[in-house]
């Protein structure tokens, strides 16, 4: 066999290279071809990811309730929907998912299921409708009842009371 030279090799393992490079990329693209059209057309809010700031109040009988700081973020873990130090105080919900952006996604629900808080209809925490009060959403100044299963749009103003 013959030695093969130094610039040989390095073009040859280029080459081989560029080849699983390219393969990978087209197994990539593939990939996301697929889940896009596993995904019905009307169920898509972004093909191509968001980031958006709706922000959310919570009050029980007049007393605004805190929204933790850095929830949904924790270690490794880093949750689509989370709160930042600097302004959950303010009420806002970070919202940063890529690729294709499903309605599911987006509801309200999800937020309180990384918080770990009952929230729907009928329900606030452990607040629940009754002689004592019932829960009220209002989205932008309008009154709300989609509760749980609203879908979150950037620079919502969502406010959830049990009076």
């Amino acid at each position: 066999m013959k030695n093969l030279s130094t610039e040989t090799k390095i073009i040859g393992g280029i080459a081989i290279l560029t080849i699983v490079l390219l393969l990978g990329g087209i197994f990539l693209f593939s990939s996301q071809q697929s889940q896009e059209s596993s995904v019905p057309e009307e169920q898509i809010v972004s093909r191509v990811g968001l980031h958006w700031h709706p922000k959310l109040e919570v009050y029980v009988k007049g007393v605004r309730q805190e929204i933790p700081a850095n929830l949904g973020i924790a270690g490794n873990i880093h949750h689509e929907m989370h709160t930042h130090t600097e302004d959950a105080k303010d009420g806002v919900i970070h919202m940063e998912m890529s690729g294709v952006v499903t309605k599911d996604e987006t509801k309200l629900s999800n937020f309180f299921k990384i918080w770990g808080k009952e929230f729907s209809k009928n329900q606030i925490f452990d607040k629940v409708n009754g002689k004592e009060g019932k829960v009220k959403m209002i989205v932008n100044g309008q009154d709300n009842y989609e509760f749980e299963s609203y879908l979150m749009k950037d620079k919502d103003n969502i406010e959830i009371r049990y009076e």
